[in-house]
């Protein structure tokens, strides 16, 4: 295999990596707008309002992005705005350890108060970054195999 279809193959494996990650993210949540709002409160982090708000909004946004991620339609921006989501992410789970907060993510559903020893702030913070790194690759370099840029756009040399 050569080394661009070798990048192509990991460009693929980023794209159903972050993009499948979100979307499943998402839909675990986009039907429990109370539940999704509620993990974003305990945060602490905004005004209640503002927080019911990013928590009713949030799983639609990662559904949207990750299926645009999954299909590689408009690669480069979607996984710019699918990393910097991840690092949000690891900003906000770092910042609640930091001040000895004990909740779960929320990530995958759930959230709110925990006994202290079921946080899993490390894990969560490593997870977001190896997605936050897939989407850093996918910016860097968005062209994959199966993509629907690639249909839509052709194998332009300037999206390498």
């Amino acid at each position: 295999m050569s080394a661009g279809r070798l990048r192509d193959v990991v460009g693929l494996l980023a794209r159903l990596v972050l993009g499948g990650t979100l979307v499943v993210a998402g839909a675990l949540k986009v039907d429990k707008p109370l539940g999704s709002a509620r993990a974003v409160q305990a945060y602490d982090v905004m005004p209640f309002e503002v927080a019911e708000y990013v928590g009713y909004g949030l799983p639609v946004l990662e559904i949207a992005v990750g299926a645009l991620i999954v299909i590689g339609l408009f690669t480069r921006v979607s996984a710019l705005v699918g990393g910097l989501l991840m690092l949000a992410f690891v900003v906000g789970i770092a910042q609640a350890w930091a001040r000895g907060l004990t909740i779960d993510c929320g990530c995958f559903g759930g959230g709110g108060q925990v006994a202290p020893e079921q946080t899993k702030y490390g894990q969560e913070i490593a997870r977001d970054l190896g997605l936050a790194l897939c989407g850093a690759w996918l910016v860097i370099r968005p062209r994959s195999i199966l993509s629907t840029d690639r249909v839509l756009f052709g194998d332009r040399k300037e999206s390498t």
